[in-house]
């Protein structure tokens, strides 16, 4: 069974940048695509951006788009988040989630990840 750790969250002011890691365990990583997803209080949890297995295909909600950059690194079984010119209205816990469906492409439907990380808190001050 696959775990996710996630970590880099902080606070960072309006414009600033943080990049978020999310180290899972299991051999079987490197198959798996998986997706970063945010949710602030009292709202519904959001799609923010998904990964293929290889790397080769990501997708981003609208909203993130030219500003964040989802990555991974098979080898080292981790999956990145590097968020740039951060807003206020961004501040959330952002989740690492794994679709453990091999090969499968990624999906903006959360109901589509199989294994989520326990969140890491991103405070953007204006």
């Amino acid at each position: 069974q696959v775990q996710l750790v996630e970590s880099g969250g902080g606070l960072v002011q309006a414009g600033g940048s943080l990049r978020l890691s999310c180290v899972a365990s299991g051999r079987a990583f490197s198959t798996y695509a998986m997706g970063w997803f945010r949710q602030a209080p009292g709202q519904d949890r959001e799609f923010v951006a998904t990964i293929n297995c290889t790397g080769g295909s990501t997708r981003y909600t609208d909203s993130v788009k030219g500003r964040f950059t989802i990555s991974r690194d098979n080898v080292k079984n981790t999956v990145y988040l590097q968020m740039n010119s951060l807003k206020p209205e961004e501040t959330a816990v952002y989740y690492c989630a794994c679709k453990a469906d091999r090969y499968s492409s990624g999906s903006s439907n959360y109901a589509m990840y199989d294994v989520w990380g326990q969140g890491t808190q991103v405070t953007v001050s204006s």
